[in-house]
């Protein structure tokens, strides 16, 4: 005798339950996506029309160019705009990020190849919306999350001088960028998650040197991208200004903190570092920081600078290291030896460090001249010396420094062409012995192999 189906009922009911709820979230999926969609919208044509109104007309106006000539050195425009050996401000700058590769766009006054036909209101879109011409979204790397932070007074005097310039005819590779980070209208899940879009307000309970300071160092600097860490979607979640690595290099601790940070640094220090890229006994500028001294910080009044110095010492501590970067290292002591030593007798990184090092920073690594800019620094009480981390120290080896000050050029040869990654791991650990930090672990070939692989 067959046994009855009494389950049927059942499975049946759980299965109607089960499309309840696929078509319920399926609802919630498509108003999800609706009002995703809606800001999108409402993105694309924010426009202050009042505020942008009120500078109808002063695009000719010299002192206003002026002025939007010195707010777009203090943000850095040309650092991020130009190749090597190309027009400022034609872009083509390459990005390379874990999700593919970013060329920044050309931003002169072409009307085909750059911003030429742009409205003000474009253009203060894209400054404070990150949201381009005809609604296309600008990825991140774009620091609009800081620069929302300016006036739209601000932003349209940068504007004006920009559109001041020589149209440049030049067009950029397209992005390389992998699936689904091609898609530029997830930026606005983006946006939703980490933009927190608001000008820039004053403190009343601080000097204006002080918000001075804050709005050249949160805002228009935008310092905080590099020297703050990122979380997987490339967002700065990490504490702030206490360093980050980026292209490749250590982006420091810039906080005041004693144990890793500038907290032992004066004020006047941190002003000649900004101004000239060398802090005698402090730091010496390297990687992209090179680019923010000759492009940005140089231009700056002193008054700018001292209040960016106040501003910094002001803000919370992180400490990241036991000793200051700068703490450690002392003149070498064995340059007797090492001078009277037979060839064969002196370890690899020493015969390297005599050929291509002592005559600029001297056999006892105490740098050729007095330590201002254009002289030759000392390697003992040197940032990248003395940091834990040895990624600047290797690159700087390798490839060099050319950084071009308010006085001089300043210039360092690259060895990267010479010197083999079993030399550069050599010359590189006998420095570190010598002047910089016991604590930093060996470099390997291997690590400069990587480091190379990374170009």
């Amino acid at each position: 005798m067959p046994v009855p189906h009494t389950l049927a009922p059942t499975t049946r009911a759980q299965g109607g339950a089960v499309v309840s709820v696929l078509v319920a979230l399926f609802l919630i999926g498509l108003l999800v996506l609706a009002g995703i969609y809606l800001l999108h919208w409402l993105d694309t044509r924010y426009a202050p029309e009042e505020a942008i109104a009120e500078h109808a007309g002063r695009a000719d106006d010299p002192e206003f160019i002026a002025r939007g000539e010195y707010l777009a050195r203090a943000g850095d425009c040309i650092g991020c705009h130009i190749t090597e050996g190309g027009e400022p401000y034609a872009g083509g700058t390459p990005f390379d990020t874990p999700f593919g590769t970013l060329y920044s766009p050309n931003i002169t006054p072409d009307p085909e190849t750059g911003i030429g036909d742009w409205s003000d209101a474009d253009f203060v879109r894209a400054m404070h919306k990150g949201v381009g011409k005809e609604g296309k979204r600008l990825y991140p790397a774009f620091p609009y999350p800081s620069y929302t932070k300016l006036s739209v007074e601000d932003t349209l005097a940068i504007k004006a001088y920009l559109f001041s310039l020589e149209p440049v005819r030049s067009e950029v590779p397209d992005n390389q960028l992998r699936f689904p980070f091609n898609m530029r209208f997830a930026v606005k899940v983006w946006n939703l998650l980490y933009l927190d879009e608001e000008r820039f307000q004053p403190d009343p309970q601080q000097s204006e040197s002080w918000n001075r300071g804050a709005f050249l160092v949160e805002a228009l600097g935008h310092c905080g991208d590099c020297h703050t860490s990122r979380n997987l979607l490339a967002a700065t979640t990490g504490d702030k200004f206490a360093g980050a690595d980026i292209e490749g290099w250590r982006a420091f601790n810039i906080t005041p903190s004693t144990h890793g940070g500038i907290g032992d640094w004066s004020a006047e220090e941190l002003v000649q570092y900004l101004r000239s890229g060398i802090a005698p006994g402090r730091a010496t500028a390297q990687g992209p920081m090179v680019d923010v001294i000759q492009y940005s910080t140089r231009f700056l009044t002193d008054a700018d600078l001292a209040a960016m110095a106040e501003y910094l010492a002001s803000i919370p501590p992180v400490d990241t290291s036991e000793r200051p970067r700068s703490a450690w290292g002392e003149p070498a002591q064995d340059v007797v030896a090492l001078r009277g030593a037979p060839a064969e007798d002196k370890p690899l990184g020493a015969r390297l460090y005599v050929a291509n090092c002592a005559s600029c920073h001297d056999w006892t690594g105490g740098g050729v001249g007095d330590g201002r800019a254009g002289t030759y620094p000392r390697l003992f009480e040197n940032s990248d010396v003395g940091s834990r981390q040895t990624a600047n120290l290797v690159r700087t080896i390798m490839h060099g420094v050319h950084r071009q000050t308010n006085e001089v050029e300043v210039f360092m040869p690259g060895f990267a062409g010479m010197l083999d990654n079993e030399e550069v791991a050599a010359l590189s650990n006998y420095v570190i012995e010598q002047f910089g930090n016991p604590t930093a672990e060996p470099v390997t070939a291997e690590t400069v192999a990587s480091l190379r692989d990374e170009e």
